[in-house]
């Protein structure tokens, strides 16, 4: 029941919401009261958006009913930061406390967000146990609503009061207070927007020469298209990162787009499904796109206004440009595009005249890479230093081999060391699947069931589910998700999602398939809507 279970929500959870989407909000605003409104939460507001953080702050009084208002449930789910502002006058009216509620529901379902009480001219003790004016204000109210919502108000309570916040009195500077929450709000966003790896060695030189061929400096004259090339495994979508983290706050919409090439090998939807994601990162608009001119249509009126950013990664010569977003010259004005695809010749066929080749890392970058895994720092080991230089020879500069094959060699002895550099040097170092499997091997049973789950179809997934399937299994997920996160054949994300490198993504499939590729039902795990159907 618990793989039935877990396939059926893998094909109902496709087009579910992406973590940290680039859409309408990113904080919601929570108060009571015309003398926050027009004082410290206006003010606030407007902060905020003057550095362009996209702040939601309801001018329009959306709490009519008892339950929340669809706009204010999809607001607040999808902010990463939730800002109370808890006044005197904060529990007179069931609107913010019902706003809140579902604020700590949020945070305590899923990573990333982030609460920031502001206890405006009220004594926490006050709100933390309803005493006072605020606890007059509150049982007034109670005493219209079951106990059940009183309790859930309670706890909400209870829980910000016991958060690090701010309190302001009549005798604080409200400005120095409004700065230390723009503050910490900026930090939490920037730490949150696109997973990378800590390791970044020996990049610095790629990202000045993307941005430099961006032109960010006449970006309000033309549209730009960058194209990164290299082979898999070089690091392009790291510094595909590393660049989308550094400006898109300077454009008015930006979307990372993931595993173009992966999406586009489902034959039946795979332009539709990318159409949809776009339209969703970039409008908050959830609709499902159900013909490619449609969604075409949809980014001409609702995308192409707007100066985006958009990052197409992962890339091959099934793209193309204009199926999927239309003509470039539809957009606006300083937009920008970045491609990455392993072939040159892909990016020349999609006529990008602005390119950058992504080469191996160099002797020094690769011994600091894999010194970082192989001993968790970047330290000078005498009894292996020549054991080293041998590995960063075979690797040629890959930092996925590097990187693998540093965090197996990890508290090993040297004769192991000598036994997977025989191996490796064994393997042509652009074989990159069969450098992969030497890690591979040496996981245990149920390791490999785990790893091949995710493989399948559990990337980009919440890691919660298929932990029940596991433990059903006697599979210890534990112990083997830590396994594998140490041996950086996984990576679990700020949102407690599964990520893997599309090589070790085709490791897995390639294991699978080679149980009986030629009888689908006899796989062990089917990941295609069309296989499975």
């Amino acid at each position: 029941m618990a793989v039935l279970l877990y396939f059926l929500n893998r094909s109902q959870s496709s087009s579910a919401k992406s973590p940290l989407p680039a859409g309408e909000y990113e904080v919601f605003l929570n108060f009571r009261g015309s003398d926050v409104r027009y004082d410290f939460a206006d003010s606030l507001h407007t902060y905020l958006k003057k550095y362009e953080i996209r702040t939601f702050f309801d001018e329009e009084e959306l709490h009519k009913g008892e339950e929340i208002d669809s706009k204010l449930l999809d607001a607040i789910e999808g902010s990463k930061i939730y800002i109370p502002i808890i006044s005197a006058k904060y529990a007179s009216s069931r609107s913010p406390l019902m706003e809140l509620a579902h604020m700590v529901k949020c945070c305590e379902k899923e990573k990333g967000h982030l609460i920031l009480p502001i206890f405006y001219k009220v004594e926490v003790g006050d709100v933390k146990n309803q005493r006072g004016t605020f606890g007059e204000s509150f049982r007034e109210l109670a005493q219209k609503h079951d106990a059940r919502t009183i309790r859930e108000w309670k706890n909400a309570l209870r829980t910000v009061t016991e958060l690090k916040g701010w309190t302001v009195t009549p005798t604080t500077r409200q400005g120095v207070t409004i700065d230390e929450v723009f503050l910490k709000a900026r930090k939490h966003l920037m730490e949150n927007y696109r997973q990378v790896t800590n390791q970044l060695v020996g990049i610095d030189s790629h990202i000045e020469k993307v941005k430099e061929l961006l032109n960010r400096e006449v970006q309000t004259v033309g549209i730009q298209v960058v194209g990164i090339h290299g082979t898999g495994g070089v690091g392009k979508t790291t510094i595909a990162k590393v660049i989308y983290n550094n400006v898109f706050r300077t454009f008015q919409r930006y979307c990372f787009l993931e595993d173009v090439r992966e999406t586009l090998s489902l034959k039946n939807d795979g332009v539709t499904t990318l159409q949809s994601k776009i339209i969703y990162s970039i409008l908050r608009d959830d609709r499902k796109v159900t013909t490619a001119s449609e969604g075409i249509q949809i980014i001409k009126d609702g995308v192409c206004p707007h100066k985006v950013l958009i990052i197409l990664d992962d890339v091959d010569d099934q793209f193309k440009f204009e199926q999927i977003l239309g003509e470039v010259r539809n957009f606006s004005p300083g937009s920008r595009f970045i491609i990455t695809a392993r072939d040159k010749r892909v990016l020349e066929l999609l006529q990008v005249s602005k390119l950058h080749e992504v080469g191996g890392l160099s002797h020094d970058h690769s011994l600091q890479l894999l010194r970082l895994h192989a001993f968790r720092v970047d330290i000078h080991c005498e009894d292996k230093t020549t054991l080293c230089e041998e590995f960063v020879k075979a690797a040629a500069g890959l930092p996925l081999t590097l990187e693998v094959i540093g965090s197996l060699l990890f508290r090993r002895d040297r004769k192991f060391w000598e036994a997977k550099l025989k191996e490796l040097e064994g393997i042509p170092y652009n074989k990159l699947q069969e450098i992969l499997k030497i890690s591979y091997d040496e996981l245990s049973g149920s390791e490999t069931q785990i790893l091949l789950d995710i493989a399948s179809v559990s990337i980009g997934k919440s890691k919660a589910l298929p932990f029940y399937m596991w433990r059903d299994c006697n599979f210890n997920p534990d112990s083997g998700i830590c396994t594998l996160i140490l041996r950086s054949l996984i990576k679990v994300d700020g949102d407690n999602k599964f990520w893997m490198h599309d090589h070790v993504r085709e490791l897995g499939r390639m294991i699978i398939r080679e149980g009986d590729d030629q009888h689908l039902w006899k796989r062990t795990r089917i990941w295609s809507n069309e296989d499975a159907v």
